[in-house]
């Protein structure tokens, strides 16, 4: 009976990504001369967590590259040899290409060892393998080694409890990892074999004997076994210079060489290796985790909430047996309404298994800084605020690539140089923040620098030239900042890896939109920039106002809305052919007729008997024309896309308690829709204010 162990891969590959990180965080913290011996374990086990997975999954490519790794650390936690900034940028391009190489075994694609090579290359330079072996090769003819003298015999007997094999450890891959530190004679035994009618192929019912001759240490071998410590008897005894015909009595059961091993590893792999037949998936389908961990005071929440809904439900159902009184209405009110208390609280707790703390983002982002200042000659300060705040899964992973964006910019754009810091009289250590925290439905995100601002003149000059405003347009500091996200802006005057292609902050608002989140920036000439972002908390659930158009109920997020008010037809000004325009203390709000955009028929056309719902979007609010309000309530949203296809103007759909559908209104897709642009709205209702003013 074989075990498929393909249905363990995920799990692993969730684990090696999770020991990358811990790797990558550790290392950045790393000082050359005062790295920390625990900080150095904690690396070390990781790697060597991940090179025992890969090796028993068959994915020797990750496992032989890691060895290299692994043997690299060792050496620096036994102070055998000293860390240096060399080290660490090299463990650091490691983690990346082990990522690289887990992520394409996960997509079922064949890895790319290139780098892998170049890497394992320079380590074995480091730790003078290569070297070695050169040396070994032209010595083997002539003489015998030195050091045979200092070598010592170690008997070794490993008997493992039944339950290894449940563990996910394999004996196979301690004997190859044993054979590797010096000349090995392995002895089987098989004693404890049960009779055919109990065999559990579950369980490891062999043990063995090793003899190593070897010039390492002992606790060398003891930690090849030191994962399986608490799952086997395991006893060292050194021998002396025993080994070779003296030990050919004392076999039991059968002797195999370092040949044998590595041609049984080789016969026995499992079937983990990436098949060519095997359909190839996208790696970039991958990027999301397909599980989450759920701390385990949530889960117990949330039995408590069923068990609560399974006692309401006794009760109902009792009360449906009886006969129909005063008092069982009275009852059946009130079992009703624990029903409704039981579910919101139920919804309640399902939605927190979904969130996780932002500090799941903000973990890749110690990395990306040292990167980018090493390469841009800059001294930066990482702060992180707020990283225990929770935000939804989904929404997390897909905020992830606007803030790499905004990060890089602040680094590239915002901060300055030593020198400049110096000659403005700052602090030569440059500082980004990055901070998170909950501010009613939403989370706040910011992107904080300490740098020289936006160039205000600079981007009014290239939005300019880029025809995307004229010079006769008076914008405020503000608008003029806003301008950046326009599609195609950039203010680089030259083109590097890092900015200049005019591709970016477009794409950072486009997505974030798409998240039913803003992205706003504020900037002072010397002083820094501040990019805030905005998001629900969660994508599946949304506060809603329930208006009425003609015969249809739509949904506006409540998020959106800024007040509801009558209009003062007097106060109503008409620009252009068909737009109103509504003077609301000193701003102009142009009023879209929902019924004309979404083609309804029998809705109130005359303004001052219809209601008025002000919402913003990207800073810029408009007025949405509507018949009635109706209530307000939190809905459960679904996917227009996934059921249908995408509609303009409509970010979603929900089911009402009527059993009717109503649409989730697009406010950024609506002003689009009806025309009113950036900058093109921003122009048409800054000429209706100077029109209208000087009229």
């Amino acid at each position: 009976m074989s075990i498929d162990l393909s249905q363990f891969f995920e799990v692993f590959f969730e684990e090696s990504f999770e020991g990358l990180d811990a790797m990558e965080a550790e290392l950045l913290n790393l000082v050359p001369g005062e790295e920390d011996l625990e900080t150095i374990n904690t690396i070390f086990r990781a790697a060597h967590s991940i090179k025992g997975g890969s090796g028993t999954f068959g994915f020797t490519a990750v496992a032989d590259f890691t060895h290299v790794l692994e043997t690299l650390l060792d050496q620096i936690r036994e102070g055998s040899r000293d860390l240096t900034a060399e080290h660490v940028n090299l463990l650091l391009k490691s983690v990346d290409c082990l990522r690289a190489l887990l992520r394409a075994l996960q997509a079922e694609q064949q890895p790319d060892l290139a780098e892998a090579d170049e890497l394992r290359i320079k380590f074995e330079e480091i730790l003078g393998m290569r070297a070695a072996a050169k040396a070994v090769a032209s010595n083997t003819d002539s003489e015998e080694p030195s050091a045979e003298s200092s070598r010592n015999t170690f008997q070794i007997d490993f008997k493992p409890h039944h339950h290894l094999f449940k563990t996910g450890n394999e004996p196979l891959y301690m004997i190859s990892e044993l054979a590797e530190l010096g000349d090995l004679e392995t002895q089987a035994f098989q004693d404890d074999v049960p009779d055919i009618t109990d065999f559990a192929p579950e369980e490891c019912f062999l043990s063995w004997r090793f003899f190593l001759t070897t010039d390492k240490e002992q606790s060398c071998i003891e930690e090849v076994f030191e994962w399986v410590e608490d799952d086997a008897n395991i006893t060292i005894t050194l021998c002396g210079g025993l080994f070779g015909d003296e030990l050919e009595e004392k076999k039991v059961v059968q002797v195999a060489t370092d040949t044998d091993i590595k041609e049984t590893e080789t016969a026995a792999k499992p079937t983990a290796e990436v098949k060519k037949s095997a359909p190839v998936k996208s790696a970039a389908a991958n990027t999301e985790s397909t599980s989450i961990r759920v701390g385990i005071d949530k889960v117990d929440s949330l039995i408590n909430m069923v068990g609560e809904l399974v006692i309401t439900q006794a009760m109902l159902s009792q009360l449906g047996e009886q006969e129909i009184t005063e008092a069982t209405i009275a009852s059946l009110q009130e079992g009703l309404a624990q029903l409704a208390h039981n579910t919101r609280d139920l919804q309640e707790n399902v939605m927190r298994i979904r969130m996780l703390p932002i500090s799941f983002v903000f973990s890749r982002f110690p990395r990306l800084v040292r990167d980018i200042s090493q390469k841009l000659d800059k001294q930066v300060e990482l702060k992180l605020l707020g990283e225990q705040t929770e935000l939804d899964k989904t929404v997390m992973e897909k905020i992830s690539d606007p803030m790499v964006h905004l990060v890089r910019n602040s680094l590239d754009h915002g901060l300055e140089t030593v020198e400049k810091r110096v000659a403005a009289g700052k602090d030569p250590v440059g500082t980004v923040t990055l901070n998170a925290f909950h501010q009613g439905g939403n989370i706040v995100i910011e992107i904080m620098d300490d740098g020289q601002g936006l160039n205000t003149t600079k981007i009014r000059e290239k939005a300019i030239k880029n025809g995307l405003i004229s010079e006769s347009d008076e914008l405020s500091d503000n608008e003029i900042n806003e301008l950046i996200f326009l599609p195609g802006f950039s203010t680089a005057d030259q083109v590097s890896d890092l900015s200049g292609r005019g591709v970016g902050m477009d794409v950072v608002r486009r997505n974030i939109e798409a998240l039913s989140g803003s992205v706003e920036v504020s900037s002072a000439p010397g002083v820094g920039s501040t990019f805030t972002i905005r998001l629900p908390l969660t994508l599946a659930i949304l506060d809603g106002q329930l208006v009425r158009i003609a015969e249809h109920t739509y949904i506006i997020p409540l998020i959106s809305i800024i007040e509801s008010l009558q209009i003062d037809i007097s106060k109503v000004s008409r620009v252009g052919k068909d737009l109103d325009v509504l003077r609301l203390r000193d701003e102009y709000i142009p009023i879209l007729r929902l019924y004309t955009i979404f083609n309804h028929q029998g809705a109130i056309e005359t303004l001052d008997k219809t209601l008025l719902v002000v919402v913003e979007s990207d800073n810029q609010k408009v007025g949405l024309l509507v018949d009635d309000l109706l209530s307000q309530q939190q809905v459960v949203i679904k996917s227009l896309e996934a059921n249908y296809q995408k509609v303009d103007g409509v970010s979603g759909a929900t089911i009402l308690g009527d059993g009717r559908v109503s649409l989730i209104v697009d406010i950024s897709g609506l002003i689009k829709l009806s025309g009113l642009r950036k900058p093109g709205s921003q122009e048409l209702i800054i000429e209706s204010k100077a029109s209208l003013e000087a009229s």
